[in-house]
């Protein structure tokens, strides 16, 4: 187990004699999910640091005007949505399900504070880990999409979603995800088809299923 919690996000790099300590002063609380439980609720309050150490979920994002769906899948290690630990907004935007039996650990805020003073390599972890965000919703904006259907539909997922995230999927209305994206239907459809040729997705008449988050990101640089 102490090898395990070695490999999570925010963990990494912090010696096995330094964690022993952290986990005999501060309740670690592992609990167990079945298949198709709810974990997160769109809406609950962030009062934990959740992290998946074995197992699988499905993280659903919602948009609250369109009829627009993203959703991904996270495998362990993995941390779940520490942005929303801190801030203006700690509610979390998003739905999250076990997507087979998963463990997940959760540490009380309060306590993930204490760790952080405690414990520099921690403090640099969530650090780096929530600059790095900032800075890449920063580098999006200042990013010129210009027209290209393309660009911006990359940005989007790019924004939504994390490197290591699998299955990622939208489901949509057309008419939502033109209004989304600023675009015609027929400038999406021929867009669509345009990436499903290049192996990067598939899609539907109402869903996208992303299968290279990579070259689908590189697109943004070039």
């Amino acid at each position: 187990m102490f090898d395990k919690l070695l490999t999570l996000p925010l963990f990494q790099g912090i010696s096995k004699q330094s964690l022993s300590q952290l986990v005999e002063k501060y309740p670690f609380h592992f609990l167990k999910y079945k298949k198709g439980d709810t974990i997160i609720e769109q809406g609950d309050v962030c009062t934990h640091m959740r992290f998946v150490v074995s197992g699988s979920v499905n993280v659903v994002i919602e948009s609250s005007k369109t009829k627009v769906e993203l959703s991904q899948t996270l495998d362990a290690p993995e941390v779940i949505a520490p942005d929303y630990l801190f801030g203006r907004t700690t509610e979390y935007p998003c739905n999250v399900i076990a997507n087979e039996d998963c463990g997940v650990l959760q540490i009380q805020k309060t306590d993930y504070i204490e760790m952080l003073q405690s414990e520099k390599i921690l403090l640099f972890n969530i650090l780096n880990y929530l600059s790095r965000n900032s800075q890449n919703r920063i580098w999006s904006f200042t990013t010129n999409a210009g027209g290209n259907f393309n660009t911006r539909f990359a940005l989007l997922v790019y924004e939504l979603t994390t490197r290591n995230s699998k299955n990622i999927k939208i489901t949509y209305k057309q008419k939502d995800l033109c209004l989304l994206l600023g675009v015609r239907r027929t400038t999406l459809v021929m867009a669509l088809e345009e990436l499903q040729l290049h192996k990067i997705i598939t899609f539907t008449q109402n869903e996208i299923q992303i299968l290279n988050r990579r070259a689908l990101v590189e697109l943004i640089h070039a």
